[in-house]
């Protein structure tokens, strides 16, 4: 190394003009192909940067070697717990998707729902909708719509037994 001082520019350029083909080569038969052997030999100038020396002159391939090799296993490491988490979202349970025919008819199963809920009161309709869709209680319903809580309750049947055909119709 460059005894603890600090490597200047011009030693990081002679050592890449010197070294860059050489590593990029070696790189090139230990991975199969150049374009990792390009990124690592990247990655090995990079960490020589950040440590900011430079080796003598003597020892440089020695020591671009050391630093690329643990690079190699870095990237192999990493492409096998890579591989392994892959292989692992694989084997899990694909997610149940509705055929065509299940989604075609639990679309005309709601056209109708909807057109069933039209046809009642609009408090009634609301009424279903705030328990349904929004799990409001039927005391809080009762409050937001100022009627009785009987009233909630008489609406709520009234929007399910308009809605029941349907439902079963569809299967949901």
């Amino acid at each position: 190394m460059n005894n603890g001082a600090f490597a200047s520019k011009q030693q990081f350029e002679q050592l890449y003009v010197d070294h860059h083909r050489w590593l990029c080569s070696l790189l090139r038969r230990k991975l199969g192909n150049s374009v990792d052997a390009a990124d690592l030999a990247h990655d090995v100038y990079l960490n020589l940067i950040k440590k900011g020396q430079v080796p003598s002159h003597e020892d440089s391939r020695c020591h671009l070697t050391q630093i690329a090799k643990g690079m190699v296993i870095d990237l192999y490491r990493r492409r096998r717990l890579e591989a392994s988490h892959l292989e692992g979202l694989m084997q899990q349970a694909e997610p149940q998707v509705p055929s065509e025919e299940i989604r075609a008819l639990a679309t005309e199963a709601l056209v109708q729902i909807d057109g069933a809920l039209h046809a009642n009161p609009p408090k009634a309709r609301e009424a279903l909708l705030l328990c349904k869709l929004h799990g409001m209680g039927y005391r809080d319903i009762a409050a937001e719509l100022k009627v009785s809580v009987s009233s909630v309750e008489k609406y709520i049947a009234a929007g399910l037994r308009a809605c029941r055909p349907f439902v079963s119709a569809a299967g949901l």
